[in-house]
C-alpha cells in the first residue's frame, strides 16, 4: 500500500513540477521537515490527490482562494502550475471575476494584475523554448 506521503508527492510532482519540488527538498532543513512532511501528506496526499473534481478544477478552486486572501507568492506558483493542471487562461480569467464578486474587487484587482505578468512571463519562456 502506497503511504499518503509517496501519493501526496506524485501529486505535488504532478501539479507544481519536479524543478520546484526539487527546489524545496534541497532547501528543506530540520527546521521545517515537519511542515513540509505535514503539506504533502495532508494538502497533496489528500486533498489533491481526491478523485472528485479535476485538477483542473483544483487550480481554479486554489487560485480563487489564494486570490481573495492576498496570498500573492502562493498564488503565483499555482498559477505556474496551470501549465500540468490544465486550467486555461479563460478558467482563471472567471475564477478571478468570482474573486470579484464574492472577494472584493481590490483582490481579483491585484490578482489580475499579477496574472498579466506571470502569463506574459510563461509566454516569454514558451517563445525561448521554441527557439531552443
Amino acid at each position: 500500500m502506497t503511504s499518503r506521503y509517496e501519493t501526496g508527492t506524485r501529486t505535488r510532482r504532478a501539479v507544481l513540477g519536479d524543478a520546484h519540488v526539487d527546489r524545496s527538498e534541497k532547501n528543506r532543513t530540520p527546521f521545517d521537515a515537519e511542515f513540509i512532511a505535514l503539506i504533502t501528506e495532508s494538502a497533496w496526499g489528500s486533498v489533491w490527490s481526491r478523485e472528485t473534481i479535476t485538477k483542473r478544477e483544483r487550480s481554479m478552486i486554489t487560485l480563487s482562494i489564494l486570490a481573495s486572501l492576498g496570498h500573492h507568492e502562493e498564488f503565483v506558483l499555482h498559477l505556474k502550475a496551470t501549465r500540468n493542471t490544465g486550467a486555461s487562461m479563460e478558467d482563471i480569467k472567471d475564477a478571478l471575476l468570482h474573486v470579484a464578486i464574492y472577494a472584493g474587487v481590490p483582490a481579483a484587482n491585484t490578482a489580475f494584475r499579477i496574472a498579466k505578468q506571470v502569463y506574459a512571463e510563461m509566454a516569454q519562456e514558451a517563445a525561448s523554448q521554441e527557439k531552443a
